[in-house]
């Protein structure tokens, strides 16, 4: 769970009515009391009460100003959905809120990078996005109109903010991560690139990959699968799975991986918190060209080669085990066998692979 609260007698629907009507007149003061009085009412309602309320406050997001309180109407809606409320109906709202905070907080990095001479104050590097940017000199650094500026430097300062509500969409539905990942990915990376900001957890979720064909390979025995992935965090559970798929299914050989780090890694419902369950590597996850797939990374990472991920097995260089709960505790993941490579298929993709099982090192 990502958001706790303490519980206390609640009227949701009442509330969100409520703001909605005092959105609806522009009243600011009975705004900002309603909006209090939801954040209250959010953590004691029922889970009936959450589900009937998640759609209807995603749905106000638009009519909240860039410079109110957004993320945390988002928060309260994701706390929803964790508690029972459609994703794909609150989805739409919530990432279109993180998309325009992304792309703010690149255009303020733009802007402070243009005009780091600006001002006795301005230095060439980026700011941490602590809310002291947001002062008398903003405006210098910026240039444009004094709103525009503070938008921007407010997106700077709250884009993490928006992290625990698009996970409760993204790990939630399979639907939600189609219609909206490829727009949202490669601003989320050009964001953290910069090095101010920790958003592993979405970037990881927006990789996520669904209802994918990977070619995986085998270099010791010569031989070739595909198999179809969906909803894998990292390496570290696509690695039991595969292990699952191909050693469990009598494939290959090796040591197949205990029924409780597959259950880990498949299970609809998440543990109820962090085990001490260990999985052990069975493999070397290699690119084509020989470079190492890193078990901390993602499925994402493995290469494309003509319209097909393609991955190499090889011998593992030493022994390597890991805790086995997955990186998102509510997003199962899959791994099947769609079929067995015949020899020919399998001799035409390893030819397109570095011709032994040296491991490359990046860089």
């Amino acid at each position: 769970m990502i958001f706790k609260w303490k519980r206390k007698a609640s009227d949701l629907t009442t509330g969100v009515s409520e703001l909605e009507e005092a959105v609806a007149a522009r009243d600011g003061d009975r705004t900002e009391r309603a909006f209090t009085a939801v954040m209250n009412d959010v953590q004691s309602a029922s889970d009936p009460e959450r589900v009937l309320a998640g759609p209807r406050l995603a749905a106000l997001l638009p009519a909240f100003p860039s410079n109110g309180p957004r993320p945390m109407l988002a928060m309260a809606a994701g706390y929803c959905v964790e508690h029972g409320a459609d994703p794909v109906a609150c989805a739409e709202p919530i990432l279109d809120g993180v998309h325009q905070d992304l792309l703010d907080a690149l255009e303020f990095a733009r802007r402070w990078t243009a005009t780091a001479a600006v001002g006795a104050a301005a230095t060439d590097e980026l700011p941490e996005p602590d809310g002291k940017v947001i002062d008398d000199a903003l405006l210098a650094r910026l240039g444009g109109d004094a709103f525009e500026a503070t938008r921007l430097a407010l997106a700077w300062c709250a884009v993490e903010e928006w992290q625990p509500s698009a996970l409760a969409v993204l790990c939630r539905s399979a639907e939600v991560r189609r219609r909206h990942a490829s727009v949202l990915l490669p601003a989320c990376r050009a964001l953290m690139a910069l090095g101010r900001h920790d958003l592993k957890c979405l970037a990881y979720a927006l990789a996520v990959l669904d209802d994918e064909p990977l070619v995986v390979l085998h270099r010791p025995t010569g031989t070739g699968f595909e198999v179809r992935i969906g909803g894998i965090g990292d390496n570290f559970q696509l690695h039991t799975l595969l292990a699952h798929v191909l050693i469990g299914g009598g494939h290959i050989p090796g040591t197949k991986p205990s029924a409780e780090s597959v259950r880990l890694a498949t299970d609809p419902e998440p543990a109820k918190g962090p085990t001490q369950a260990v999985a052990t590597g069975a493999f070397e996850l290699l690119a084509p060209n020989g470079d190492r797939i890193w078990n901390e990374g993602l499925p994402d990472d493995i290469p494309v080669i003509e319209d097909r991920r393609l991955l190499v097995l090889d011998d593992p260089l030493y022994q390597r085990s890991w805790n086995a709960d997955r990186f998102f505790p509510h997003l199962p993941g899959t791994a099947e066998l769609a079929r067995v490579l015949t020899a020919g298929e399998t001799q035409t993709w390893f030819a397109r692979t570095k011709p032994d099982s040296a491991v490359r090192q990046p860089g």
